[in-house]
């Protein structure tokens, strides 16, 4: 049989198109379900049963247990589930792309799907050219799912005839009748193709392709579906590589439980496999009936392995934990949630973006309490360097994020996303600069100090009595800034507060302002002292200003 370049090229584009066609119906799926994925997670993993729950039908949905496994990880890095809750999502994850398997055994390959998978994709150009984002998203799963089954029709076509050209894989008959070796042997291909393909979904149609033209048999694709298993896993710890320890303990525990698995089904294989004949009651060696018993096997493999599983997820927690220990020094002015990179769609990114900026204001308002700390200090103080260092670096460090935040919602605004994101990308983008100017008044009170430190100049009590009222007032109106980012603004109360602050910091300004000149009158403190002492008051009530603005102008 000749097999030529063009017919390798036909394979190969074949192929592509399958998974093109599949990566784009997972991502439309998934912008069309994001915006719901957060209250999913949030509300149905409060006990293990729940989040196993929560994976099957997550990852049924977004068709990609790659795709649900590192949504996990961020959300574990962004605090957002903790690390037992995150193991049982995962299992259900492994249960849910089974789905898969079953849609493309059943339909891909009863009768021809491709025949309408043209008139499908004229259809979808109705919900195409819709303004609204939703109804756009619905147009991009039917095309998806139109060009995955075109990939697979022709990925059926472009195989050669095994059985019809037997001597075309005959050197393989050498390496499927190995017993044991054979299946260590081909779940360890079904590994490496898995990696390189990035979806176990994909690599899982792949498998039923070369079981359907008879390039494998039922045993060897069941191999190769194992090593899937574990294949898959690489994905979400890639992930993990940049976060958290608690996101690496969740890739990891990823892998830990796929690999339990194998190897207690390597112990079992050959029962289970006659179980699952048993169960699909007939031959799996015979057409259609491979086909069903390889989505049995691996269904029943990833349901088995979950309920043993699901019993063991806090020794499983202890383990991931002793073999990743925290660290001992977190930095401080590390970025804490976006260094994870992209989540799979605008809304899921957005949340790391959002936990990110309240860590921005909470850091901002520990820059404020060093800045405090060094005006109370006299200048011979030897914490007052310490203190001003400490400013500094918090300074450097408010640059560095803001600039990172504003880079990272940028790369999510350039993605297709609803106009209601946009916008709030938008407000986002306003807050993170105008946070930046809270430290960087933060900043100018610091300067203002080492200056008077530098002329041997100490504030009186009275004076640091003063300074210590305007300075309660701004801890309280930095607070409630924090209380609304962390609300997302839905917090009137604190929203009300801040204007509220503004009032009585405006108020104490005009009274310190009059009280400075009747000290310097009364000689009470030095002229120098006097311009020093209203320089600090001038930076926060400036201070209060860019939140008030804050307060004004975002609305998300």
């Amino acid at each position: 049989m000749n097999f030529g370049i063009l017919d390798v090229l036909q394979l190969v584009g074949a192929l592509g198109l399958f998974l093109f066609g599949m990566t784009m119906m997972s991502e439309a799926l998934q912008k069309v379900a994001g915006n719901k994925m957060r209250a999913i997670l949030a509300s149905m993993t409060k006990n293990r049963v729940l989040g196993v729950l929560t994976g099957v039908i997550v990852t049924s949905i977004i068709q990609s247990s790659s795709a649900t496994t590192v949504m996990v990880v961020s959300f574990v890095n962004a605090g957002l589930l903790t690390l037992a809750e995150s193991i049982s999502v995962i299992m259900g994850a492994n249960i849910g792309t089974t789905v898969t398997a079953w849609f493309v055994s059943l339909i891909g390959f009863k009768f021809s799907i491709a025949d309408i998978a043209i008139p499908m994709i004229g259809f979808s150009l109705l919900f195409i050219f819709s303004k609204n984002d939703r109804r756009k998203s619905i147009g991009e799963v039917m095309i998806g799912f139109a060009l995955l089954f075109i990939g697979l029709e022709y990925l059926k076509n472009s195989v050669p005839d095994i059985k019809a050209n037997p001597e075309m894989l005959h050197f393989l008959t050498e390496y499927t009748n190995m017993g044991y070796g054979s299946i260590l042997l081909f779940l360890l291909i079904g590994t490496i193709l898995t990696v390189i393909v990035q979806s176990s979904s994909a690599t899982m149609a792949i498998t039923l392709v070369m079981l359907s033209q008879g390039w494998i048999t039922f045993e060897i694709g069941a191999a190769m579906v194992l090593g899937e298993n574990i294949g898959t896993t690489i994905t979400a710890n890639i992930a993990g590589l940049t976060a958290k320890t608690n996101a690496r303990r969740a890739a990891l525990s990823h892998t830990m439980f796929n690999v339990f698995g194998v190897v207690w089904m390597l112990v079992v294989f050959y029962p289970f496999m006659n179980l699952v004949e048993w169960m699909v009651g007939g031959n799996a060696t015979d057409g259609a009936n491979s086909l069903y018993a390889l989505s049995m096997f691996h269904t029943m493999f990833n349901v088995t392995n979950t309920f043993i599983m699901i019993w063991l997820i806090k020794p499983l927690e202890k383990i991931v934990c002793k073999i990743l220990p925290e660290k001992k020094e977190e930095n401080e002015f590390a970025l804490k949630f976006i260094s994870t990179g992209m989540l799979p769609t605008g809304e899921l990114s957005l949340i790391e973006a959002e936990k990110e900026i309240e860590v921005y204001a909470e850091r901002t308002h520990r820059m404020f309490d060093e800045a405090r700390k060094l005006t109370l200090a006299t200048y011979d103080d030897r914490n007052a360097q310490k203190y001003a260092e400490r400013v500094a670096h918090y300074e450097s460090a408010s640059d560095q994020t803001e600039g990172a935040i504003a880079d990272y919602l940028y790369d999510i605004d350039a993605t297709p996303i609803s106009t209601d994101l946009k916008n709030r990308i938008r407000n986002y983008l306003y807050l993170t600069t105008e946070i930046e100017s809270v430290a960087d008044r933060c900043y100018n009170i610091s300067r203002s100090v080492v200056r008077r430190n530098s002329e041997s100049i100490n504030f009186t009590e009275a004076q640091n009595a003063k300074l210590s009222e305007m300075f309660d007032l701004i801890d309280k109106h930095i607070v409630a800034l924090e209380l609304c980012v962390k609300s997302n603004f839905t917090d009137e109360a604190a929203r009300k507060e801040i204007f509220t602050i503004e009032e009585q910091v405006n108020e104490l300004r005009y009274a310190l302002k009059v009280y400075n000149i009747d000290q310097v009158n009364k000689e009470a403190h030095s002229y120098s002292s006097g311009i020093h002492f209203m320089d600090i008051i001038e930076e926060c009530e400036s201070l209060s200003d860019a939140i008030t603005k804050i307060a004004r102008e975002v609305k998300l």
